[in-house]
């Protein structure tokens, strides 16, 4: 009876990660897909043109979902940021 009542740890848990990110990718192809259109209604005139932001749109909303869900599924917490000066030095870079 007690291996029945298992529960994952929530940073374990790949179910409700997989299930996040699902959601996240959904909303986010969906909003910036709508706004694509919205911005093609307005500023183009081309039928070409204006399915070309929509999927502009949709790329961005799945780039921006990718990298999030990448985050989410490694652990970690950090966002991208320059490298700094001394660890290139430090390496014996040659100045």
């Amino acid at each position: 009876m007690g291996e029945d009542s298992k529960v994952v740890a929530p940073p374990h848990d790949l179910n409700a990660k997989w299930d996040a990110c699902l959601d996240l990718g959904l909303r986010r192809v969906v909003y910036s897909s709508l706004a694509g259109a919205f911005t093609g209604l307005l500023f183009l005139r081309s039928p070409v043109t204006r399915w070309a932001s929509v999927a502009l749109g949709a790329g961005i909303g799945i780039g921006s979902a990718y990298t999030e869900c990448s985050y989410k599924f490694d652990g970690s917490t950090a966002k991208l940021v320059a490298p700094s000066s001394e660890s290139h030095s430090s390496l014996g870079g040659h100045e």
